[in-house]
């Protein structure tokens, strides 16, 4: 058993704060030159664009689920490079979002997911000997690797062990020296306050004589002459270790040296080691985020200034397969690596944060530091003003925090919203960045809770509910407003209904002033909450193409894998000539009734999959040739678990119920029971519903619906 540091947790979240904060910073200018940023922007201080929510982006997909492998397959020594393609090919969409898919042979991780697909396994899918070092050297290798390192502090040899593994997927060479030079002085990060020893850590893991070595042995050297300007520096990296010295669209060591230099020229400080990074140029979102991480660890939340903080609000917008995991906040991630970081370690206290580690906590509970999990306020008075939503350390229900809410000129009657939103849509974001898509976190049947206080300073009295909204139809569904005693944390729950059609995009707290003049307002919220199982049904005539731009266009509350899914006379349609799968619902949900309506069109395999856990591990259920009925199981890559003579003929409609609980799974037809399952070989417990085809099949769907069952 090792010990990990009290501050553990904290000091993840602030590694991801600077990751996600570096990553905005760099985003809007990625590429550009030195030249071009200094003509334009000059010194740069602060964010150069202000987003309405910040879109998915590759430099986060990739840590934030690459890391999942422990999960799914092991966190120790028995986690291998083969394991981690698989995770790629779990949770990557197939050549839409997530990462740049700029060709086979152009981009280095569109190259080694073609690889993994067509049974070349990791390491040799990233390999130099398969790919020559023009692809296998390129970036990748260090922008999606952060986590690695956050996951064991302290341990810098161990976290570039997991450094290579995972970036041996895609990459090789240099392209795995830099993910375990960046994850070494990450982990290296935790104690150490120096940055040249930092720097050191992260050497010593990497061969002496390669040129990721070299290149950094040059930039310490050149600090030492010229400590105190960076221009000077950053010119000798033009001179000698610029894109024009090496092959490919966006090579590791140019970009490594920027780092290097901002590293040793930022002497510590968050800000002036981000903004030299920005100012830099080439793959800016990339090396400023890999920086932010570095310093993040090294400074602590304290280390970082609210100023680049506010803007996130904890927010992490992903593209992967699984949409409901495509909504993610700051504090989740941090706890979610921090249980693994705990397992490693052997440490079974799990610190301050038991309760959350354990299970046993809300899952917005605002323990960290300055946490907002994504919350938002707003108001439909338009003459409030001085709305404010801020973390309080003083005044909580539990743990270590909560949620303040202030505006001043309330009139009565004035209503405040304070709520997560749980499904977004296009119009919330300035563009389409790597192609989110999503399904909601959150669902009807479900239990709502949370607890908030009046403070004694409010100058006006209060009433307060919980609220849902559905999307679809624009409604509010409401608890009972309570009246709010001053200085009385009061608990709040709301069964939500079983509601046909929704789509629920915001949960939350609405507060209605009750004083009959304009006065100031100040309350806290803590433990919110949502549990249980949900009750409602997808009603395709009230979906939605949601347009993103013309190449990205998606069926709301659904992600897709792979083939043509779309909306056609009120029934969703999927089709694809190899195979094709679409997926929505909670990625957490265990055991439920999925029911659904089946309209072959063309072809013979049209399935319904649940416990959809990503594309290479569900169920399904399928019409298939010679008029059978297939149950499969997808553990990278289907297999016949049982079969039943089914006549079935196409154009025809067939409505299915599969109830899943525990590892037993049955289907009815009609009400009768016609095939039972138990699996007994590593069942898969949880997850998604979802939608398939394969072989040039062309389907139709409708009718969905998902309910509890009782056993």
């Amino acid at each position: 058993m090792r010990r990990l540091q009290e501050n553990y947790v904290e000091k993840i979240y602030a590694g991801l704060l600077g990751k996600i904060i570096g990553i905005r910073h760099g985003s809007n200018i990625e590429g550009w030159s030195y030249e071009r940023i200094e003509k334009v922007y000059g010194e740069i201080t602060d964010y150069l664009f202000n987003f309405k929510n910040f879109a998915a982006d590759d430099d986060s997909n990739g840590p934030l689920f690459f890391i999942r492998a422990l999960e799914d397959y092991a966190y120790e020594n028995e986690l291998t490079p083969e394991h981690l393609g698989l995770t790629w090919l779990n949770y990557i969409p197939y050549e839409h979002g997530f990462f740049w898919w700029g060709g086979y042979g152009k981009s280095t991780e569109h190259t080694a997911y073609i690889n993994l697909r067509n049974g070349i396994p990791a390491p040799r899918s990233g390999s130099i000997e398969q790919n020559g070092p023009t692809v296998a050297e390129q970036i990748g290798g260090q922008i999606f690797i952060d986590t690695w390192g956050l996951l064991v502090p302290d341990d810098y040899k161990l976290a570039a062990e997991y450094a290579k593994k995972a970036a041996s997927v895609s990459h090789g060479g240099n392209g795995i020296y830099g993910g375990m030079f960046v994850a070494a002085c990450i982990s290296a990060a935790f104690s150490k306050k120096d940055i040249d020893e930092i720097i050191q850590c992260g050497l010593s893991v990497i061969p002496s004589d390669c040129e990721y070595a070299k290149m950094a042995h040059d930039i310490i050297n050149c600090h030492n002459s010229h400590p105190d300007n960076w221009k000077e520096c950053f010119k000798f990296i033009q001179d000698n270790y610029s894109y024009g010295h090496y092959p490919g669209n966006c090579h590791i060591i140019p970009n490594s040296a920027v780092i290097m230099l901002s590293l040793l020229y930022g002497n510590g400080d968050f800000s002036k080691s981000i903004n030299i990074c920005n100012m830099c140029g080439w793959d800016t979102d990339c090396n400023v985020a890999n920086v932010g991480t570095i310093i993040g660890v090294k400074n602590g939340l304290e280390g970082i200034d609210y100023k680049w903080r506010k803007p996130i609000n904890d927010l992490v917008i992903c593209s992967s397969v699984i949409g409901s995991l495509n909504i993610l906040d700051i504090p989740q991630c941090a706890l979610y690596i921090s249980k693994y970081g705990y397992k490693i370690a052997n440490d079974l206290s799990y610190g301050k944060y038991v309760d959350a580690l354990s299970g046993s906590g809300a899952k917005y509970n605002f323990n960290l530091p300055g946490s907002t999990h994504g919350f938002r306020i707003e108001s439909d008075d338009s003459e409030s003003m001085n709305l404010s939503l801020l973390h309080s350390d003083s005044v909580f229900h539990s743990g270590n925090g909560a949620l303040k809410i202030s505006g001043s000129t309330m009139a009565y009657g004035t209503e405040i919203k304070v709520f997560n939103k749980t499904y977004y849509r296009p119009d919330d974001f300035n563009d389409s960045r790597y192609d989110p898509a999503f399904s909601p976190t959150l669902y009807p049947g479900q239990t709502i809770s949370g607890h908030i206080m009046l403070d004694k300073e409010s100058e006006t009295g209060a009433a307060a509910c919980l609220y849902v909204k559905d999307g679809n139809s624009g409604k509010y569904y409401e608890s009972c407003a309570i009246q709010l005693e001053p200085g009385t944390w009061q608990k709040l729950n709301y069964d939500i209904p079983r509601i046909d059609g929704a789509c629920l995009e915001e949960m939350g707290f609405k507060i209605i002033s009750k004083d009959g003049f304009r006065q100031t307002l100040i309350a806290y919220i803590d433990d919110v909450d949502f549990n249980g199982l949900a009750d409602y049904s997808i009603d395709f005539g009230k979906e939605k193409i949601e347009f993103w731009n013309n190449l990205h266009q998606e069926v709301s509350q659904f992600t897709y894998l792979k083939g043509i899914w779309t909306l056609e006379d009120g029934e969703l349609s999927g089709s694809c000539s190899d195979y094709g799968e679409a997926y929505t619902g909670g990625y957490d949900w265990e055991d439920y009734g999925f029911q659904a309506t089946v309209i072959p069109k063309l072809g013979n395999h049209h399935n319904i999959n649940f416990r959809v856990q990503g594309a290479m591990r569900s169920y399904a259920l399928g019409l298939a040739e010679n008029n059978k009925l297939l149950l499969y199981k997808n553990h990278n890559g289907y297999s016949e678990l049982m079969q039943t003579v089914f006549e079935w003929s196409h154009n025809a409609a067939y409505t299915f119920c599969v109830n899943v609980c525990g590892n037993n799974i049955k289907v009815f037809y009609k009400d009768k029971l016609i095939l039972e399952y138990t699996d007994s070989d590593k069942p898969f417990l949880k997850g998604q519903i979802g939608v398939s085809v394969k072989e040039g099949s062309h389907c139709h769907y409708k009718d969905f619906a998902i309910f509890p069952i009782h056993i």
